[in-house]
């Protein structure tokens, strides 16, 4: 699908060294280990966007092999991702001597490896927000218009599928924000909330959604884009962006 370039403001740090990817490898199990964590990512997943914000947040140094989705029929059915992570998805985090799948649990991960900046608050009823905001997005909108489904949809229905799934989300976040909400997701801090919804509102961009009707979920998504660490994670600006698609 085509989708018109990202608008951010420059960046002015760097995190992640250099991107490699995943076809200039060769067998992942043979690659030599790096003390640094490394991220498999694509430059326009959602879910690859949010670990890397958290990745961004906490200054964690880090190298990033791109795994392209498309491309090859998909790199992540390779044999050697496979073997890296089974679910043949991005993100995944070699970390710590693990690996770990699945962005909401990386996110947790780093949460509790490196806790500051802090992505939870210490509040149990505000901690219980994020993560149910988090799941909301994670679990109830975007699964629902990701790669793998669209191509089962169809290519004529899939602009229509894609707009429905995210506008009967959003429906339900924008009256849930209009109680949590300060300048954030929950609250004044940067939590795990935000770090699924602005990729999120991305993809209700790409998909051409209409956010008028969302007036909570724009403007905290507008208010985090001017956050460095979401400028530098932004998927107009990874290694892997295609050159029509940077900024």
């Amino acid at each position: 699908m085509g989708s018109t370039p990202f608008r951010v403001p420059p960046p002015t740090l760097q995190l992640c060294e250099r991107g490699r990817s995943l076809r200039g490898q060769g067998s992942l199990r043979t690659m030599t280990e790096s003390s640094k964590p490394i991220l498999y990512s694509y430059f326009r997943s959602s879910c690859s966007w949010r670990v890397r914000i958290a990745l961004a947040l906490k200054s964690i140094d880090y190298e990033m092999v791109t795994v392209n989705l498309i491309k090859d029929g998909g790199q992540q059915f390779s044999e050697e991702f496979q073997a890296l992570n089974p679910m043949k998805q991005v993100p995944a985090l070699k970390i710590d001597g693990i690996t770990i799948g699945q962005s909401l649990a990386i996110i947790e991960y780093l949460e509790e490896t490196r806790p500051t900046p802090r992505l939870l608050p210490q509040d149990p009823k505000k901690r219980a927000h994020v993560r149910m905001i988090s799941d909301l997005i994670a679990s109830g909108i975007q699964p629902l218009q990701n790669l793998s489904v669209l191509k089962q949809v169809g290519q004529e229905k899939q602009l229509s599928w894609a707009q429905q799934a995210i506008s009967s989300g959003f429906n339900a976040l924008e009256q849930i924000l209009q109680s949590t909400a300060g300048k954030y997701c929950v609250g004044d801090e940067v939590s795990m909330a935000d770090l699924c919804l602005v990729p999120q509102v991305a993809n209700a961009d790409r998909y051409k959604v209409d956010l008028t009707p969302y007036p909570t979920i724009s403007r905290i998504s507008k208010s985090l884009l001017t956050l460095e660490a979401f400028q530098v994670s932004h998927p107009c600006r990874q290694p892997d962006t295609p050159p029509e698609l940077r900024a």
